[in-house]
């Protein structure tokens, strides 16, 4: 193999190794950013119960006092 052509292939194996470890980089921050949306989402899923709870509950007294 010629110098010149291992040189190319050295060069296209760094930049290589630089591309996986910007992926690996980005994947990482990707998935903390998952975490927190994940997490995000079932606090406004727990909320959201709570709420729909609270109302039912209101719903029911209101009944309950046309009823009377």
């Amino acid at each position: 193999m010629s110098e010149d052509r291992f040189l190319t292939l050295s060069e296209k194996v760094d930049d290589l190794i630089d591309l996986c470890a910007d992926m690996k980089r980005e994947n990482q921050i990707l998935k903390a950013g998952e975490k927190f949306w994940q997490s995000e989402r079932k606090q406004l899923m727990d909320k959201d119960k709570d709420t729909k709870s609270k109302l039912e509950s209101i719903l029911v007294r209101l009944k309950a006092m046309d009823q009377s």
